[in-house]
């Protein structure tokens, strides 16, 4: 028998298996599971078999949602929204509130249905998962009692199509349903192919508490039936997966009209600095990375270490890797259970081999994997170039890469290496350099000395590439509602100018003035050498430059340039602001005249002036928040910038239009590409003089006239430009929408509008993306 000592040694520990007879039996007793819709379950359909991961075995027969299946799911919701939408807030909130309990009061059953389901460790299931999907509709049984008072005259969008993925099952479940119902919305959700079971048993949760028929629908299937679900008529969709069907949904979106929230892969950066604790280090990889198979969108799959502790971090890492007891997930024991689906498992093993055959080094556990299942071995990938596909793609799987730096500012340089920004996770013991570095470090999320920390008050979301939106606080419950919307006015407005492109022909002389391309703080003459007369009651009144891709290529270039806007000061960029108003003042009666002369209001200016001040004013006002998340933690909430902005003005009001739309942006601390109105697009170019006499640095402000859709196209397609906002027809909206898929940049199409009452909170809001930085204190 061995002694204390050789089992402390050894961490040799017998087996201590969790009790799952009541769940299999559970699962027996129904052996095939249909759809749950209108408060009921369906007959099963063409079924398909959840799998136990860790055996192999199948749990249960799950059916294959058809076309069929989402549109009475969806007509369910619809049938239902009125009466759900029409309680009150507090009414809402006691039904999430039972919900919560009803969790609450079968948390360890719920525990060991999802790690039979998905693989992870009861542990895990257990003191992660399962807790913070309770904490969810607590939280949110909160938002329903406050919505009157937070959210004045904001509604639920209505039916919400909802599709989550298989590494969280009943937490993303949570994430998405309780916001959804805390603010008026019914929902359908599909749950993932693989990990079905959890959300089978939370619908029964709803049916078993009197939930009205029809506010939560659930349609299982595979990829095809998350398709029906993205064409239904429905009026959001929240997804989270991966980046490539993010791309999907985007394109089959655009220009339908639908809300969309999409939280999508990531390749997170574990930045560990010389003065950091290296062992706390070593457990936050093995938390991130190797308790959870990798099979989380934010672990931090490529560890960045200083040089100077690279070889001590390496060493203390691997003799941690070698003690990880990989086995039966219901297991206490167990620190690493198995891969969701031999599919998984596959892809694995092939970007492994695609790391080794690129030059990467792989260092694995020895460990002795069970016979049967879907294991992996966890492990580190060292030596691997920023190339290499192992730094590239998202493995979802218990292997890091690991690489070294020199300084702080190479650290920021690799973290940034990716088209993801989905979270990352600093190691320091100085506080200055970890926030400098999380300033830095383009992630929606990131935790200082901790990681895969989450909380239901806590925003969660990413940047570029990872998505856009947030799920979880004020601001993931924000996406469930609808803001106030101001009524749409035609483009064809009183006084709007026809423009007419003259593209075949140099300028010609004899017209009343000219005008030039706005980039880097100069004026310049377009690329194609021409331009188009604008006209007004028949009469050629001026030329404007006729901008091309190039155009918008150097200016997107040099607003990149212009980087030092979004670092400095609120107050500074409201000092700027107020000297632009002051400016405009000035020429208060010149600019009045030119308004009147094209047919405009002379009105503009004096709005234009207010719109300054208003935007001066709110440039050091507009603040983040602390959260109140876990103890011992500063959970703060960031608005930032989103860097380059791609602005297309509205043809009506043109000096007030893109007055409302530049100003804000970058206030913020933006730097926007604007097109301005074609068909009087010297409004915008008269402030030239302006921007210039107002020390406002060149390239924050870049104007390229010419033919609005055109130009917006290519400022959409641009990898450079991080949001895109449009004022338009519906056409022009859905393609902005369309191809802004590329990278996954964030749109704001809106139609023409009253812009004398085009202010507010929503335009800051649209300006700015939230970070949230998870920073620990006390003991």
């Amino acid at each position: 028998m061995p002694t204390v000592k050789e089992i402390l040694e050894t961490m040799d520990y017998g087996p201590a298996p969790e009790a799952s007879g009541e769940v299999t039996a559970w699962l027996a007793a129904r052996g095939r599971f249909g759809h749950f819709i209108n408060g009921a379950f369906t007959k099963p359909g063409e079924t398909f078999a959840a799998d136990n991961p860790a055996t192999g075995e199948p749990l249960a027969e799950v059916t294959q949602g058809t076309e069929d299946d989402i549109t009475a799911a969806v007509k369910a919701a619809r049938k239902a929204l009125p009466k759900w939408a029409g309680l009150s807030g507090h009414e809402r909130a006691q039904w999430l509130y039972a919900i919560a309990r009803h969790l609450q009061k079968r948390e360890r059953f719920l525990s060991v249905l999802e790690t039979l389901d998905n693989g992870k460790p009861i542990r895990e299931s257990r003191d992660v998962d399962v807790p913070l999907a309770i904490r969810h509709f607590y939280h949110h049984a909160g938002w329903a009692e406050l919505i009157e008072d937070e959210f004045p005259g904001h509604t639920p969008h209505g039916v919400c199509g909802q599709i989550i993925p298989w590494n969280f099952p009943l937490l993303m479940l949570a994430w998405k349903v309780a916001p959804a119902l805390a603010a008026g919305n019914t929902v359908v959700l599909k749950p993932a192919e693989y990990t079905p079971l959890t959300a089978l048993a939370f619908a029964e949760i709803c049916a078993e508490v009197g939930l009205p028929k029809g506010v939560v629908n659930i349609v299982t299937g595979d990829g095809r039936t998350g398709a029906a679900l993205v064409a239904a008529e429905v009026d959001k969709i929240a997804f989270t997966g991966s980046t490539e069907v993010g791309r999907l949904i985007r394109r089959a979106t655009a220009g339908s009209g639908k809300a969309l929230t999409l939280e999508l892969g990531g390749k997170s950066p574990f930045i560990v600095f010389a003065d950091a604790d290296l062992d706390a280090a070593v457990e936050g990889v093995v938390d991130a990375i190797w308790f959870n198979q990798g099979q989380v969108c934010c672990a931090g799959s490529r560890i960045l270490a200083a040089e100077s502790v690279a070889e001590d971090f390496t060493r203390r890492l691997t003799a941690r890797l070698a003690k990880l007891r990989v086995g039966d997930p219901l297991d206490k024991c167990t620190d690493m259970g198995a891969i969701v689906h031999p599919v998984q498992l596959g892809r694995i093993h092939d970007l492994i081999s695609a790391g080794e055959a690129a030059g990467a080094r792989l260092i694995q556990a020895e460990c002795q994997l069970p016979p049967k299942g879907s294991f992996y071995a966890p492990g580190i990938l060292l030596d691997a170039h920023p190339a290499n596909p192992a730094m590239v793609e998202e493995i979802f799987g218990p292997v890091a890469t690991l690489s070294t730096f020199r300084t702080p500012d190479e650290a920021v340089e690799l973290a940034n290496n990716t088209r993801y920004g989905l979270s990352a996770s600093i190691w320091s013991e100085n506080l200055t350099l970890a926030m400098d570095i999380a300033a830095k470090v383009k992630a929606g999320v990131v935790w200082i000395n901790a990681t895969n920390v989450f909380d239901a008050a806590a925003g969660f979301g990413g940047m570029r590439e990872s998505g856009f939106g947030r799920e979880g606080g004020r601001e993931g419950m924000a996406t469930y509602l609808r803001r106030p919307s101001p009524t749409a006015q035609p483009e064809a407005a009183a006084g709007r100018l026809d423009a007419a492109p003259q593209t075949g022909s140099p300028a010609a002389p004899g017209i009343d003035r000219t005008a030039k391309l706005y980039i880097g703080g100069k004026q310049s003459r377009p690329d194609s050498g021409y331009s188009y007369a604008v006209t007004y009651k028949g009469r050629e009144i001026g030329l404007a430059p006729l901008g091309n891709r190039k155009d918008i290529r150097n200016a997107v270039e040099a607003a990149h340039k212009a980087s030092g806007w979004g670092k400095v000061t609120g107050h500074n960029r409201a000092q700027v602001l107020y000297y632009i108003a002051e400016n405009l003042a000035a020429r208060q009666a010149e600019f009045e005249a030119r308004l009147h002369d094209t047919g405009h209001s002379p009105k503009e200016v004096a709005a234009t002036i207010r719109r300054a001040f208003y935007y001066a004013a709110w440039a050091d006002k507009f603040d983040g928040a602390v959260k109140s998340t876990k103890t011992r933690n500063v959970t703060v909430a960031m608005n930032e910038p989103w860097g380059v902005i791609g602005i297309a003005c509205p043809d009506a009001a043109p000096l007030l239009g893109f007055a409302s739309l530049v100003l804000p942006a970058i206030a913020m601390g933006n730097r926007v590409v604007a097109i301005p109105a074609a068909s009087m697009p010297f409004a915008a170019t008269d402030l030239y003089q302006v921007f210039d006499t107002s020390d406002l640095p060149g390239g924050v402000v870049n104007i390229v006239t010419g033919p609005r859709d055109e130009l917006a196209k290519t400022l959409a397609q641009h990898d450079d430009v991080a949001a895109m906002w449009y004022c338009g027809g519906s056409e022009g909206a859905a393609m902005i929408e369309a191809e802004s898929a590329a990278n996954l940049k964030a749109t704001w199409t809106l139609p023409n509008r009253d812009w004398s009452a085009a202010q507010g909170r929503e335009f800051l809001d649209r300006a700015s993306q939230i970070k949230t930085i998870w920073v620990p204190y006390g003991e």
